[in-house]
């Protein structure tokens, strides 16, 4: 089976443009295997949560309460962990087989699943209690549908972090 987010020691750096190689600090192999794309997908809904939570539910946070500053708090803290993990990984492998094989890998993704599903339940609770009657009565009230695609989105947010928490784990306990 072959490693993923190890780079092969044939495996050339960077991206060719002509007769030269460009980013050749950048590990392509480790982007787009199946831990990179994992975290992609992490930064990605995260990204998506945060713009929503923002735009839409910042206005109305006397509405929502709580589930909003637990929402935004577990995003902005995923994000950010999954982003430095990311960049680290991504330039250098020697930090991948370090981090990877650590249990702090395990746990903060074992965390994050925990820390979202909480959240995303806690705004879908205010969904439907506090925005739903409004958006019934207020037309153009878009609040609603906002934060319910949001905690749709935190649900999936937390099965990435438990397949990454998975498959950490794997790693940690020696199964590449």
């Amino acid at each position: 089976m072959a490693t993923f987010g190890v780079r092969g020691m044939g495996q050339p750096l960077g991206i060719r443009l002509c007769c030269c190689r460009v980013c050749t600090c950048i590990n392509f192999g480790f982007v787009l295997s199946r831990i990179g794309l994992l975290k992609l997908m992490q930064l990605g809904l995260a990204m998506l949560c945060e713009g929503l939570l923002i735009r839409y539910g910042v206005p109305y946070a006397d509405s929502i309460g709580q589930a909003l500053t637990g929402f935004l708090a577990t995003t902005g803290h995923c994000f950010t962990t999954t982003g430095i993990l990311l960049i680290c990984y991504a330039f250098s492998d020697k930090s991948y087989n370090l981090i990877r094989q650590s249990l702090f890998e395990t746990l903060f993704n074992g965390l994050a699943c925990c820390m979202y599903f909480s959240s995303a339940s806690y705004m879908g609770f205010a969904c439907i209690v506090w925005l739903h009657p409004q958006f019934l009565v207020r037309p153009g009230f878009w609040a609603y549908p906002a934060m319910t695609a949001c905690y749709y989105m935190g649900y999936a947010a937390g099965i990435l972090h438990a397949l990454d928490a998975y498959l950490a784990f794997r790693h940690f306990r020696g199964a590449r």
